[in-house]
């Protein structure tokens, strides 16, 4: 993907097919949007013209997705109509579940192919609570969010809880990233475990402008300061020393096994902010955030058995 710069301004005379070669990531923002191939030597405003498409609301998505510094204004999001952002974001759901999610799931089958059962079971089962987790975050947004966006009244709308499962999607898509370049088992296909990270990269990048957009409108409506995610799904600066000491490893075997902060501080003999503290080196060293994340850390790095957790 080529970062747009900050200074270059999408107009409506510009000729389509120049976006593309701008960012070729704004190909699937083109087909959630309606937007066929074959645009000849069109401007974006014929495009937007010919597919019903309002022009400063196309144009407002094609910048966010092509630039990475740009954060929509409360004007912007105004002028481009709040309406058809939601319906593009209610698109964006469709496409994350029917088409990424698709394409992505047939190069893991791929990769694990190869594999020992028991590796195949660990990526398969973390894919399918992902892809579970993701759907009941978008039927909360479906259901609670966007509706209040619509109608631009915030009602009992809770902007923590939504912060919170924007979190937790994140980290988890960023975790299965990491699993593979780090911890990949050595017998798992080598090629479609790289075509698999690319996809997980295109993903991430992809569902980041998506948040952002979401979170600008929540902003706008809440009348606060939109959260800017502008974060890349790049590794973690590896630490100094990026191996797991032994107290760590069993603070690990107790977070794969479901046990709480206090839980674990009780099982160890341990204080609750030593145990936090053992919890953000574990992160630290390894990369990895969520909790389904580090148990599969600790399946494929052979600390806790599969049959423990189930």
């Amino acid at each position: 993907m080529v970062n747009l710069p900050e200074k270059t301004t999408l107009r409506p005379a510009m000729k389509m097919a120049e976006l593309v070669d701008l960012d070729y990531a704004l190909l699937s923002v083109f087909s959630r949007m309606g937007v066929p191939l074959g645009f000849g030597e069109a401007s974006v405003e014929e495009v937007c013209t010919q597919t019903g498409i309002p022009t400063e609301e196309f144009l407002l998505i094609c910048r966010i997705y092509a630039n990475e510094a740009f954060v929509p204004s409360p004007e912007d999001l105004a002028r481009a109509g709040v309406p058809g952002l939601v319906a593009y974001l209610r698109k964006s759901h469709s496409y994350y579940m029917d088409v990424a999610l698709q394409v992505l799931e047939q190069a893991l089958e791929r990769m694990i192919a190869p594999c020992e059962s028991r590796s195949q079971r660990i990526f398969r089962t973390f894919f399918k609570d992902y892809r579970e987790e993701l759907a009941r975050h978008f039927a909360f947004e479906e259901e609670k969010v966007f509706p209040y966006l619509e109608s631009g009244a915030a009602g009992d709308f809770r902007a923590e809880e939504f912060e919170d499962t924007h979190e937790n999607v994140e980290e988890k898509l960023g975790d299965l990233k990491s699993l593979i370049v780090k911890y990949l088992p050595k017998d798992c296909d080598q090629y479609q475990a790289n075509r698999t990270v690319r996809l997980l990269l295109l993903l991430g990048h992809d569902f980041q402008k998506h948040i952002l957009l979401e979170d600008s409108l929540v902003a706008s409506l809440l009348g606060c300061s939109a959260r800017t995610v502008l974060e890349s799904l790049q590794s973690s600066v590896p630490a100094e020393d990026d191996v797991l000491s032994q107290r760590e490893k069993e603070i690990l075997v107790c977070v794969a096994k479901g046990l709480l902060n206090k839980e674990i501080a009780d099982q160890c003999n341990l204080s609750i902010h030593t145990v936090i503290t053992h919890r953000k080196n574990i992160t630290r060293k390894t990369g990895i955030k969520s909790v389904a994340g580090l148990t599969v850390y600790a399946l494929l790095n052979n600390l806790i058995d599969i049959n423990v957790i189930e």
